[in-house]
């Protein structure tokens, strides 16, 4: 039976070999931390259902919710509070609110985008004007802040792409990739011109039947570690797992070894599914411009804080999902999720949860500061921000170490030319964030994609 080394065992590695086991192939996944899961990792705290990592998925993409029912867990599956959803930003000093209607930053409705105290009566006019531009062929990659301001100004960048896309990526607009991040809107832009009169174009086609909307996001009850821990199940006596860090991949006459820290470990088809950067420190010897192409993506970090109150603190329970703090106004609070709102089952009556996020592709060395520092900044940002003067019952932090891969301005190229290069060698998967998505449903989806390919190598 041909032997598989999975190296990481995050969502992406998980997938592989849950797909490998499924199809009558087991693996080996190379793990050198504690627990696997990778960045998904779920606490329950007084009751309530603290993510240190993602907390959700994106409803419309499937692979996520299929591994799900896959794992009997369909009964679990809820979806976000979206009748609740309202999201603030920060502009002068208080906290606005996004204007109804708009698809990440395409407004889709006229009265809301001219009562809004987001953005100026310049900008208005421009996103209104925006509903007449005619298509223009685009052929170059080009950032996501270029794309915006050239359709709707620059302060739509500032309070609204950067904002959202911060809070998404951790990265910065002005070198984020807009084919890569975006690349529905540059379709609309090429077919429509107007990027609002697109949205509302394609928006008609697919209209729904009344009351079938589904939710933006969906989870579990339990939190997506409950997904990790049915993979681990369904997996036991089926995969090995080597707690230990990889050092380095070969070729062999027969496929490839990877040297362990004491031992090599042989295997007949390899999966790369850690991050690209440590991807680029095993593969040199295998292929040195996979190598140099996979150093080449880069990487934010980031942590979240979770702090816990009693309601009965609140003068009045915070509304909507929660704030997002643009660069121009940020000090090193990026974002805050009231997670009882976006979710129920998550936080129990009578307690309040915010999830805090700092870091990105600026902040990184927040990570190093002690988290009596973190939790007396978040808790002055929120007191700040948000009137919160609540003490909390309990506090949790999470460091993510460059874990978000960035798409930035030529992604799409590397990515093509890592496409070839990987098909070239028999035996040599990649998996993970750093290529076609970033969310878990992109990273479940490469995983799978990975053990397919191994499985149709069969005799």
């Amino acid at each position: 039976m041909p032997r598989v080394a999975i190296i990481g065992g995050g969502i992406s590695g998980l997938s592989a070999a849950y797909y490998l086991a499924k199809g009558g192939l087991s693996a080996t996944i190379v793990e050198s931390r504690p627990r696997l899961g990778g960045v998904i990792q779920t606490e329950q705290v007084e009751g309530c259902t603290i993510e240190a990592g993602p907390d959700s998925f994106l409803a419309i993409k499937p692979a996520a919710l299929e591994l799900i029912r896959d794992l009997g867990l369909a009964s679990d599956v809820i979806g976000s509070n979206d009748h609740l959803r309202v999201t603030y930003v920060r502009r002068r000093g208080k906290l606005v609110a996004l204007p109804d209607g708009l698809m990440m930053m395409v407004p889709t409705k006229i009265l809301p985008l001219l009562t809004t105290r987001l953005i100026g009566w310049g900008t208005k006019l421009r996103m209104g004007m925006e509903l007449f531009r005619s298509p223009q062929p685009r052929q170059e990659d080009e950032s996501v802040a270029e794309f915006i301001e050239e359709h709707y100004g620059a302060e739509a960048v500032d309070y609204l792409a950067e904002p959202l896309l911060s809070g998404i990526y951790g990265g910065n607009p002005r070198h984020l990739s807009v084919r890569s991040v975006l690349p529905r809107f540059v379709e609309l832009s090429m077919r429509y011109g107007s990027l609002t009169r697109g949205v509302l174009a394609e928006r008609a086609k697919a209209a729904p039947r009344k009351g079938s909307t589904p939710p933006l996001f969906q989870t579990l009850k339990g939190g997506l570690g409950q997904m990790v821990d049915a993979i681990e199940a369904a997996l036991r006596g089926k995969v090995e797992t080597r707690r230990a860090r990889a050092q380095t991949v070969e070729r062999t006459a027969s496929g490839f070894r990877i040297r362990l820290e004491d031992d090599w470990l042989e295997a007949d088809s390899v999966v790369i599914a850690c991050e690209a950067h440590s991807g680029a420190r095993l593969l040199p010897p295998v292929d040195g411009r996979i190598a140099e192409l996979l150093g080449a993506v880069p990487y934010s970090s980031s942590m979240t804080v979770a702090l816990g109150f009693d309601a009965a603190d609140f003068a009045r329970p915070p509304h909507g999902f929660g704030f997002l703090v643009p660069k121009k106004e940020r000090r090193r609070l990026v974002a805050c999720t009231w997670i009882g709102t976006k979710f129920s089952h998550r936080v129990p009556e009578g307690k309040i949860v915010a999830r805090c996020f700092m870091g990105g592709m600026d902040g990184a060395a927040v990570l190093d500061e002690p988290d009596s520092v973190i939790l007396e900044a978040v808790q002055d940002e929120l007191r700040e921000i948000a009137g919160i003067t609540a003490t909390p019952r309990f506090s949790r932090i999470f460091r993510w170490p460059r874990s978000m891969a960035q798409f930035t301005v030529g992604h799409l190229r590397r990515e093509a030319e890592l496409e070839a290069r990987v098909a070239a060698i028999p035996g040599l998967h990649l998996a993970g964030n750093a290529y076609q998505g970033i969310g878990v449903p992109d990273c479940i989806r490469l995983g799978r994609a990975a053990a397919e390919k191994i499985l149709t190598r069969l005799p």
